[in-house]
């Protein structure tokens, strides 16, 4: 592992480490700075268990004055879900409920108006029928557990489950929160940091402590409402358009929150509540080690081989129509992941699972070469999928574990 600090060619200094074979990333990862407007990000690799890439750079405020450090955390938006879903994944082998289960049966309250049938699997696939919620929350309203628990409980169907699939976009945590507190006892962001961010050491909080500094989290500098009328052919002219139009089941699940504008979510009042689906700040080199984690079969969580399979099967798609209801694209979702898909390829096969944020960032595990990938910007950008800043940057990944590869291959090597 050599270590990185040098300047790149626009004067922003690169710092961490990558493994031998692995400088084309870091090459790249300095190329965002020059050549694709990065304020500050970092980006970490797992490679079957080993740290080969562990960068940060640029600056963690927008007035270019207080540098990237090695702690420094981000908030991830949908990024969250991963980390979500990996707490969901322990519980499941724990044998705390069932896929199949009916959500119902755990929690009786949820039975109303017609989702006494809805199952865990439906929900964690996305196709549960429930990404919309009535209102907007506030901080206070998220923190009252027993408020939220009501008001979700109270929800109608947007779609009769296992028909359609769309993104639940905050829902989705939440519902998983309560099902988790209703077998276990614990809260998601309770349940996370005790059963899979304390094992495995990671600095990811979804509720961020009162004891963390402030300091210690970039600022987002994130888009405004005109920004995406302004980007229709990166957002899609369909997703904007139904985003903007106040009845669309879009714009229902994307404004579930008392906010102005999407930095909000950044504010000391919402970063320490619990949002499952959107709120997680942590670093890179967390993300990607719980995604290398899972990559390589999740012992050190206890994951049970049923639990891993599941993971990497292709998802079981609605009876009906596979584009998304919320997002406008053709999507694939199961166990709480996105999974490959016509519009968003990622991985080596179908096995690949991870989760997009809002702004670019991504974190997914590739089974097949025991990969665990994470990048994280707080200059968010203006793609539904596949910003060209991390795109080029699993790129170079994939390109170094080929080249890899075929060297320990080669009979040269061997010998």
């Amino acid at each position: 592992m050599s270590n990185v600090s040098v300047p790149s060619a626009g004067a922003v200094t690169i710092h961490g480490t990558v493994e031998s074979g692995f400088e084309p990333v870091r090459e790249v990862f300095a190329e965002n700075f020059h050549d694709r407007n990065e304020l500050g990000a970092a980006v970490a690799v797992y490679s079957r268990g080993e740290l080969v890439v562990d960068l940060w750079g640029g600056y963690r405020d927008t007035d270019h004055e207080h540098p990237w450090e090695a702690d420094t955390m981000v908030l991830v938006a949908s990024g969250t879900k991963g980390m979500t879903a990996a707490a969901i994944a322990v519980a499941l082998s724990r044998g705390l409920f069932a896929l199949d289960d009916r959500i119902a049966d755990h929690w009786p309250a949820f039975a109303q108006h017609g989702k006494d049938q809805v199952t865990v699997r439906q929900l964690l696939s996305h196709q549960a029928g429930l990404a919309t919620l009535d209102g907007r929350l506030s901080p206070e309203q998220i923190a009252d557990t027993e408020f939220l628990s009501g008001l979700l409980a109270s929800e109608k169907l947007d779609w009769v489950p296992g028909t359609r699939h769309g993104y639940h976009a905050f829902t989705l945590g939440w519902y998983a929160s309560e099902l988790l507190r209703h077998t276990d006892g614990r809260t998601l962001g309770q349940f996370f940091t005790e059963e899979v961010a304390e094992p495995l050491g990671l600095e990811f909080y979804i509720g961020l402590p009162e004891e963390i500094p402030p300091d210690r989290v970039a600022d987002l500098d994130a888009f405004g409402y005109l920004d995406m009328l302004l980007n229709l052919r990166t957002l899609s002219p369909r997703f904007v358009l139904s985003f903007f139009n106040p009845w669309s089941v879009t714009n229902r699940a994307l404004n579930v929150l008392d906010t102005r504008r999407p930095a909000d979510l950044n504010s000391p009042a919402f970063r320490a509540v619990e949002i499952p689906s959107g709120n997680g700040i942590g670093t890179a080199r967390a993300m990607a080690r719980l995604y290398g984690e899972l990559a390589t079969g999740g012992g050190a969580l206890g994951l049970d081989k049923d639990v891993f399979a599941e993971l990497t099967a292709p998802p079981l798609p609605p009876s009906g129509d596979r584009r998304d209801v919320v997002i406008g694209m053709e999507t694939a979702y199961a166990m709480g992941y996105s999974k490959p898909s016509p519009d968003f390829r990622f991985g080596t096969s179908d096995a690949s699972f991870g989760t997009p944020g809002a702004g670019g960032s991504f974190g997914f595990a590739d089974p097949d070469v025991g990969l665990g990938f994470a990048y994280t910007p707080n200059r968010l950008g203006l793609h539904l999928k596949d910003d060209p800043r991390e795109v080029a940057l699993r790129e170079a990944v994939y390109e170094c574990i080929e080249r890899r590869s075929s060297e320990t291959d080669s009979p040269r090597t061997r010998l």
